[in-house]
């Protein structure tokens, strides 16, 4: 008997709720590609399939069982009350019994069972999942990264080579099962060549971001199936143990696991909240140059899983089909996020309390761009967390007129790299005196980008009374108070006659979005 065909016969006894050292009313089994899961009501328990694919191998029990210690190990660091044991599985194939006596027949890891309803996935379907679970999860993944060891330099993980690996087995892997269908082979090679150039040309970048201890050991699978939403808080599970390779990568390589996942199920707006409240979180804007790179590799991830699935035994035809169409879908993905879209860069032009904020992450998600904050950006100069109170007052500690330089200095370093590297960008700052829009300007002049002066103007009085509301929350990275608005309201410089043709009123961003996108591809900035 295989060891595929004794597995099968171990899930099956283990029906019987007399295999349990506890007790259980009936016993639900999940199988997936690579792992069978026995759902108990009170415990879930994780078997391996006796597979080897290439990118992992539990082809012998020693192996499985030091997966599933592995398993066990990496998951306790994100949900340490949901992976509680790894079992033996002893006793004769008909009668089973779960840490028995005997010999050992498999192993499994014993977890603690949540609601599989609760899963990101199933919200989705749904309609349930909410800017509030991008929220906890830009949050929740950033922190992550922050704590988890950076690779060895001594290790060949986060190398160039090692990167290209996984990559080009994906598409020698869907190439072997896809068969002779036009479109799937045309895609399949548009994709790979452009990965192969776009891997060339980030070599150095590669090599660079591993150096800056930007390579980790990270989850390593990291989309919505594999989080949930329990009590109030997000519980994160199922990360790769099973090839180091996978799991030692770019923190960006794991951002754009959730990235794509979220925009093939058609969310981009909450793709976008996602990803700019990550970068808010960390500073990580440097790693966007390498996330368009990632985001199609990841969809090339999903297509091989679903080319996989298609071919496995014991399904019915719809499922093939279903699994066929998947990989389809994310090959027609894969191609749509390798293409970047013309550079175009927006300034939001207002005094404190004007709505910049808000407006501006509502349009940003709308448009898919990338944003930078002025109040978050100049307490990270300062070493400050964004919620943090500096205790400086007007013009004075981080307020400076040099340190404000320093900002907006800063800020255009950053809005030139992402511009580089084909992404929109929205800079949300008052942009009260004519040399910080002469720097953004000439910026987009130099960058062949679109430029536009997103403009807000809101009465005196009104803006006093948002500033005094909303500095009473104590909840927004803004320390603008009456006295700063005060000053503003006598320093500033309105804007120029040249400066108002590129001018957008801030009106509704529905009206603005639907400027940007027609003018954004055919109005590039002029430095005067």
């Amino acid at each position: 008997m295989s060891e595929a065909a004794t597995l099968n016969r171990i899930i099956e006894a283990l029906h019987d709720p007399a295999c349990y050292p506890h007790a259980i009313n009936s016993v639900r089994h999940i199988e997936t590609h690579i792992s069978h899961l026995l759902l108990t009501g009170q415990f879930a328990y994780k078997f391996k399939k006796p597979l080897n694919l290439g990118f992992l191998d539990f082809s012998t029990l020693d192996k499985r069982r030091f997966c599933c210690e592995e398993e066990l190990r990496l998951n306790r660091r994100l949900a340490p009350d949901v992976y509680l044991e790894v079992v033996s599985i002893n006793g004769e194939l008909g009668s089973p019994r779960i840490n028995g006596a005997g010999p050992v027949l498999e192993y499994a890891v014993k977890m603690r069972q949540f609601d599989p309803a609760s899963g990101l996935d199933q919200l989705e379907e749904q309609g349930r999942l909410t800017s509030q679970h991008a929220d906890a999860m830009a949050e929740t993944i950033a922190d992550f990264h922050a704590r988890i060891p950076p690779v060895p330099l001594d290790s060949e993980w986060g190398k160039a080579e090692a990167i290209w690996q996984p990559v080009a087995q994906n598409f020698e892997q869907i190439a072997a099962r896809i068969g002779n269908d036009n479109e799937e082979r045309a895609l399949l090679e548009a994709i790979s060549q452009w990965s192969e150039a776009e891997h060339a040309r980030l070599r150095t970048d590669f090599e660079q971001r591993r150096v800056q201890g930007f390579v980790r050991e990270c989850h390593g699978d990291l989309h919505l199936a594999n989080m949930a939403w329990e009590n109030d808080r997000l519980l994160i599970f199922d990360c790769i143990e099973f090839n180091p390779a996978l799991r030692w990568i770019d923190v960006m390589s794991e951002v754009a696991f959730c990235y794509m996942d979220l925009l093939n199920r058609e969310h981009p707006d909450i793709a976008s909240r996602f990803l700019n409240r990550y970068l808010e979180r960390t500073g990580d804007y440097a790693g966007m140059k390498l996330l368009r790179f990632y985001a199609v590799y990841r969809a090339m991830v999903r297509a091989k899983v679903a080319s996989i699935r298609s071919g496995q035994s014991g399904q019915s035809a719809i499922d093939t089909a279903r699994e066929k169409q998947e990989c389809l879908d994310y090959l027609r993905l894969a191609l749509k996020l390798s293409r970047s879209d013309a550079p175009s860069l927006v300034i939001a032009h207002g005094l404190s309390g004007s709505g910049k904020t808000t407006f501006s992450q509502e349009l940003v998600a709308q448009l898919g761009m990338i944003t930078l904050r002025s109040d978050i950006e100049r307490k990270r100069l300062a070493g400050l967390d964004a919620l943090a109170k500096s205790g400086s007052g007007v013009e004075s500690g981080i307020y400076t007129r040099n340190f404000s330089r320093r900002t907006y200095e800063y800020m255009a370093q950053l809005a030139e790299s992402l511009l580089q590297s084909g992404w929109r960008v929205l800079v949300d700052a008052t942009f009260i005196a004519r040399w910080q829009r002469n720097l953004f300007r000439q910026l987009a002049s130099r960058c062949s980008a679109a430029f536009h002066i997103l403009d807000f103007n809101v009465p005196e009085d009104e803006l006093r009374q948002r500033v005094r509301a909303r500095s009473a929350t104590g909840r927004d990275a803004s320390e603008a108070d009456v006295a700063v608005l005060e000053n503003q309201l006598k320093t500033c410089e309105p804007l120029t006659a040249d400066e108002l043709m590129f001018v957008i009123p801030a009106a509704t961003v529905e009206s603005v979005a639907a400027q940007l996108n027609a003018t954004g591809r055919n109005s590039p900035a002029s430095d005067g």
